[in-house]
């Protein structure tokens, strides 16, 4: 199962509004015989591109696979009559699929006299590749990261407005990556008036990545002729001010299913206060500034008692700073 995560994790970015599944094929003796991930929609699902690659050897054997194979066609066949057809005996999968309309693959495999298992580390798939697109599925709505970088103190910015560099090189090549495997992009017009960042993917040469998310720039004021986020490195759309679930119903209605905001204190508060932040990572920086802005603006909190409470994913180390991943605990 591990295996499958891996190569799900390897298309993350690229199957959007489709699930970043991973199917890794055994052999009637248990050896790996075939591994595939979703490929870009309109292209095989993962048990497809597995089963290719196993071809015969897969008769009496085992799928192993992030997700429920599906049931339903749309621009390619059902998964689980790929899997009956091609004589596998058992199917393990570790999340079951929560659309009405892929689900019952499970069902369907069994009723054809093939052993199910379900629930093989799901709670690692749930957190992995698959985050995104499960939240999506359960809800309609893209799945929200705000990404930002402070130091010790809380402090995005020093008092002159000085921002660059807070976090250090390895968290910054870090979040290159990170940024290549989404579908977009988030910030205000504010940013862009103060920052004026790029937007895009790179990788440690510097050269713009294969995958190239799209920009989104959220607001009503005018942004500079000139600003980078509207070079031609990617794609940019400009979305109006408004509530935060309007924003995102614009990049559902695109397809984004996976996006980061890097917006900066004021948009991060109203994200936060109309309770459309899913995740969090926080880059702390081990340096003190004292005065500055915040990393965090105006987010409808009023008393400790109202204070917007979090789970610790994880933490580690990115060079020099503290990485935390965590989560809303609503």
């Amino acid at each position: 199962m591990r295996r499958a995560i891996a190569a799900s994790e390897q298309v993350r970015g690229t199957t959007s509004p489709n699930p970043p599944v991973g199917c890794v094929i055994l052999d009637a003796d248990g050896r790996v015989v075939g591994t595939g991930a979703t490929q870009p929609p309109g292209g095989p699902h993962a048990e497809v591109v597995a089963l290719r690659a196993a071809g015969a050897r897969a008769a009496g054997g085992t799928a192993v696979v992030t997700l429920e194979p599906c049931v339903h066609t749309g621009r390619t066949g059902p998964c689980a009559d790929a899997l009956r057809q091609a004589g596998v005996a058992r199917v393990v999968h570790a999340v079951a699929d929560p659309t009405a309309r892929a689900a019952g693959g499970a069902a369907a495999l069994r009723a054809a006299g093939i052993e199910v298992r379900d629930g093989l580390l799901a709670e690692e798939v749930s957190r992995g590749p698959l985050r995104a697109w499960l939240h999506f599925a359960r809800t309609g709505r893209p799945h929200v990261t705000w990404k930002y970088a402070a130091t010790l103190d809380g402090r995005s910015a020093a008092a002159d407005g000085t921002s660059q560099w807070i976090s250090s090189a390895d968290s910054r090549a870090e979040v290159h990556r990170v940024r290549e495997r989404m579908d977009a992009i988030l910030v205000g017009t504010g940013t862009v008036a103060a920052d004026d960042p790029h937007l895009t993917a790179r990788d440690a040469g510097g050269e713009l990545t294969r995958r190239r998310p799209l920009r989104v720039v959220v607001g009503d004021r005018d942004i500079a002729a000139d600003a980078r986020v509207l070079d031609s490195a990617a794609e940019t759309i400009r979305v109006p001010g408004g509530p935060p679930s309007s924003v995102l119903d614009a990049l559902a209605d695109r397809g984004a299913v996976d996006v980061l905001l890097e917006g900066g204190p004021r948009l991060a508060g109203a994200f936060l206060e109309a309770g459309c932040i899913d995740r969090i990572l926080a880059y702390i920086a081990p340096s003190l500034l004292g005065s500055g802005p915040a990393a965090l603006g105006d987010a409808g909190v009023a008393s400790l008692s109202q204070a917007w409470r979090l789970r610790i994913e994880e933490t580690t180390m990115s060079g020099v700073d503290l990485r935390i991943s965590a989560v809303p605990t609503w």
